[in-house]
């Protein structure tokens, strides 16, 4: 999948395409659902297929006091796509000048001249330009001007649509089984395995910490039962995750961390490395301990019930 970043970075040929655009934020079930009915209508028609989404979200520019959690980074965003068989993602920076832009500017500016489109596909709702003044009827509208189709497609979902919304607040509240299905797969964090505190090791639960500018929305704290992957290997290992401040030990920094089951420390060197991690189901919340005798005991405790989520 070809990636652009701008205007400039736009290929220019004589194929012309099928754009869909969205923020596309967790390319959930209903996101997937359009893109590779997107990504089917321009092979049919040999044309290209181009996803247009922006970064960072509208939201988070239009109402700064209260930003908005992602539940995947950008990176993680064209990784999902990429899977729907889309050709090209395009991410446009989005900024007030950007937003500025009338609806008729946006389509003919990004649409027409740059993306050569020939069918445009959205969903019912769709709202583009200044003040989201632009609507499916405007855009409808200025296909006819300027030679493109529009296309509708309803987006599926069990119980009501999809939405990153509810997704969020699902990751958020700690439930990532529900999340997990909303999205068709396991909600992903990810990032280089840094040095911790090594209490785990010194309890015989070494863990893989990792970095705080992890990407990928992290859930409540708590113990998850999960998978971790590293870099340069396609082997994915049952892993109990905790999430948290450690309050035991009085920490304040919130972090991740993995324990790999049936590793022992030194039996793998992941220092440095890139780690994946999905988590499958909550375990339990965090819990301050009164002594490190009644913490192992509930870590013990932890990797059984990890054991029997997994199946391992």
């Amino acid at each position: 999948m070809e990636l652009y970043h701008g205007l400039n970075e736009v290929g220019t040929d004589d194929v012309g395409t099928v754009v869909t655009l969205g923020n596309f934020d967790g390319v959930h079930r209903g996101h997937q659902t359009v893109l590779q009915a997107v990504a089917a209508l321009a092979r049919e028609r040999s044309l290209r297929s181009v996803a247009m989404t922006f970064d960072p979200h509208p939201r988070t520019v239009h109402r700064s006091d209260e930003p908005t959690l992602m539940i995947t980074s950008t990176e993680q965003k064209a990784d999902f796509i990429a899977d729907t068989g889309i050709d090209a993602l395009f991410v446009q920076h989005y900024d007030l000048d950007f937003a500025a832009q009338s609806a008729e500017e946006f389509v003919r500016t990004y649409f027409v001249e740059a993306l050569g489109c020939e069918i445009v596909v959205v969903g019912d709702d769709v709202r583009f330009g200044k003040d989201n003044e632009g609507t499916i009827e405007t855009l409808r509208h200025l296909g006819e001007k300027y030679g493109f189709r529009t296309e509708t497609i309803e987006e599926v979902g069990r119980g009501g649509r999809y939405s990153s919304s509810r997704i969020r607040d699902q990751i958020v509240g700690g439930d990532v089984a529900e999340a997990a299905d909303q999205l068709g797969r396991y909600h992903r964090v990810e990032g280089a395995v840094v040095h911790g505190d090594a209490r785990g090791r010194d309890l015989g639960f070494p863990t893989a910490n990792l970095s705080e500018d992890a990407e990928g929305l992290i859930p409540a704290d708590g113990v998850y039962a999960g998978w971790a992957t590293f870099s340069d290997e396609d082997l994915a290992y049952p892993a109990a995750i905790s999430v948290g401040t450690n309050p035991t030990f009085e920490g304040s920094v919130r972090r991740v961390e993995a324990h790999v089951l049936d590793k022992e420390f030194g039996e793998f060197d992941v220092y440095g490395r890139h780690m994946t991690l999905e988590f499958v189901s909550r375990i339990r919340g965090q819990v301050t301990f009164t002594g490190m005798d009644e913490l192992v005991v509930k870590m013990h405790e932890d990797i059984a019930d990890v054991r029997e989520v997994l199946h391992t």
